[in-house]
């Protein structure tokens, strides 16, 4: 029967233990990878049930290292799985072997309900209810198929305006009110799921970010019933409307009085549009309004390991980071260093095209400028703040050693690129710490440090490259006569180009390795 739950779309902060949690923990398929249809640098994951099921998943946008949000009315704050009534003392007894924080069994509404926590701190319940139908139940090797998960119960939703959600959720999508408590009104679909509709009435406003749920998503039958749906709130001055085509699915999106954003989804034409029910979720699509599977976009988003995969563990260390591994390594690591207002991402598609084989390792600048990355402050467009010069390079050198130590990198194939404010961190590495950085490119640098060390840099490699309208080109040539006079080696290249970088970049940085190799 088409009614009720979708799906619920989550915010993650790190993808792996999330991938840990919800396909090794909780036993759940995982039925598609892709990359935002808003972003294409956000990967978003959808698990659920052997089939995909509408009904049955929950999607993540994977925020890598992004900032948490705080839970509040105008957003749900718990999601619920249906078990069968006799597995509870499975699932506690599973938490327990997996040290997941469990609490209960508590009756909700007549129901067992057990509750967890994700690795991002979202309340996720298990409740034992025959109250739904499984319509192809997904097991895993050590989660017996009577125990496994059955579908999506429901979800609370925390809202200010308790009658007005109620009665907008009941109108739009076919739910009927079925019992309440002073607080909560418990509303069913005709499929069975549940919405909670809690009254938080002075609790703080929701703030979006990692650890919450985004919105619910409601099924519809067909395109022309999310239109008809839109035509009704159009009429009703709902508020912003959006429709899109997500390719799995056909939607609108609408923020109910409360403010809690929900989704209208149709079932058609579902996850095996692209993939066969055999291998639905094994591989990684891009949206092709972004260009389609590209190694420049597939190379910005988060990787992972599924249960029982090699996986390389990203380490805590002194600087946020990002890995990416290539499908045949060769042993070297190519360390990446953004310029100004970027992030860790934005260096992946360079790195890529620069060394196909190598381990990228790119950083994330711990000090901000109008809250945007960089690696050390500025005080003007061309002098910068020589203390918080120091104390970085410091942690840096840290985080390289880190680094080393966590995943096994070999230092004689290690070789650093940085643009703009990140090759102006290297520089000042090289000159505050000689020999931590053996092999460097520098693209649209200049030497940040006021006063220049004695440092002997022999045995260094360099290559300068210097864009020719770019404004920061005529601070190239002393920074130049600095790194010559110190003894390293280096090779300049002169790009008809401004501060922007591109593929003229890394088609020089490559033919300098190759020459420094050779």
């Amino acid at each position: 029967m088409t009614s009720g739950i979708h799906h619920i779309t989550l915010i993650t902060r790190k993808v792996q233990p999330n991938v840990d949690f919800y396909a090794g923990f909780l036993g759940l398929r995982l039925v598609k990878r892709t990359a935002g249809f808003e972003d294409e640098a956000q990967l978003h994951l959808f698990y659920g049930d052997a089939a995909g099921s509408p009904g049955s998943l929950v999607s993540f946008l994977v925020w890598e290292d992004g900032a948490p949000g705080r839970v509040g009315h105008g957003q749900p704050s718990e999601i619920a799985f249906a078990i069968a009534p006799d597995s509870i003392g499975f699932w506690l007894t599973r938490a327990l072997r997996y040290n997941v924080t469990a609490t209960g069994p508590t009756h909700e509404f007549g129901e067992p309900v057990i509750r967890l926590k994700d690795p991002d701190g979202v309340i996720v319940k298990l409740v034992g209810t025959g109250a739904v139908t499984a319509p192809a139940l997904y097991s895993t090797p050590d989660i017996p198929q009577e125990d496994a998960i059955r579908r999506l119960r429901g979800a609370t939703i925390l809202t200010a305006t308790p009658d007005g959600t109620a009665a907008f959720v009941i109108r739009h999508f076919g739910y009927a009110e079925a019992d309440r408590t002073d607080a909560i009104r418990r509303l069913v679909s005709a499929s069975g799921d549940i919405i909670d509709v809690r009254d938080a009435g002075g609790f703080w406003t929701a703030a979006p970010g990692t650890g919450t749920i985004d919105h619910i998503a409601f099924r519809a039958t067909s395109k022309a019933a999310v239109n008809d749906v839109r035509m009704q709130l159009e009429a009703e001055d709902a508020g912003q409307i959006n429709a899109h085509d997500r390719k799995y699915f056909y939607s609108l999106y609408v923020r109910e009085p409360g403010g809690t954003l929900f989704e209208f989804a149709t079932d058609a034409p579902g996850m095996t549009v692209d993939e066969s029910p055999e291998t639905i979720g094994t591989k990684l699509f891009v949206p092709e309004h972004f260009g389609g599977n590209l190694e420049d976009n597939l190379v910005m988003l988060p990787q992972f390991a599924l249960p029982g995969e090699e996986r390389f563990t990203q380490r805590d260390l002194p600087f946020i980071h990002r890995l990416h591994q290539a499908d045949n390594p060769d042993g070297s690591t190519l360390v990446l260093l953004h310029g100004s207002g970027a992030n860790e991402t934005s260096l992946l598609p360079l790195g890529r095209q620069i060394a196909p084989n190598a381990l990228l390792l790119s950083l994330r600048g711990r000090s901000t400028e109008e809250g945007h990355p960089r690696f050390f402050r500025r005080i003007t467009p061309f002098t910068f703040d020589q203390k918080d010069i120091a104390s970085e390079a410091e942690a840096f050198v840290a985080m390289i050693e880190g680094a080393v130590s966590a995943y096994g990198l070999d230092r004689e194939k290690m070789i650093f690129v940085g643009y703009s404010n990140g090759a102006n961190m290297l520089i000042a590495t090289m000159l505050l710490h000689p020999g931590v950085i053996r092999k460097a490119a520098l693209l649209r640098m200049m030497n940040p440090l006021d006063t220049v060390p004695e440092a002997d840099l022999s045995g260094t490699e360099i290559l300068t490259v210097t864009g020719k309208t770019d404004g920061y080109s005529r601070y190239a040539p002393p920074l130049q006569a600095v790194l010559r006079n110190a003894g390293a080696t280096l090779a300049t290249v002169t790009l008809n180009a401004g501060h922007e970088i591109g593929r003229m970049d890394a088609e020089a940085v490559r033919e300098w390795l190759k020459t420094s190799e050779g």
